[in-house]
């Protein structure tokens, strides 16, 4: 295992390692996670939690005609409004 050193500053920050961030794909504003066991306190690049989700709604068809879908939304929502008009 080996071991580097890094100090604390006042703010309580510290730098990581250049060998550390570039093993762990770490890049300027990542997210990092830190785990504890006991005294041991592991580092590791935290999944965004965009990217996690990616994929999870299967499209209708491929590729997708964007400009229908937001035609259609604009369409729902102009008939909500139109609706609440006539209700009120």
């Amino acid at each position: 295992m080996k071991e580097m050193k890094t100090r604390i500053t006042q703010k309580g920050q510290v730098t990581i390692p250049a060998e550390i961030r570039s093993r762990l794909g770490l890049k300027p504003r990542d997210t990092v996670r830190f785990t504890m066991e006991g005294d041991i306190v592991t580092l590791a690049a935290a999944k965004s939690r965009l990217l996690e989700g990616f994929g999870a709604v299967k499209p209708h068809k491929r590729p997708e005609d964007w400009r229908k879908i937001r035609e259609e939304t604009e369409r729902a929502i102009a008939e909500d409004v139109i609706r609440e008009d006539v209700e009120s």
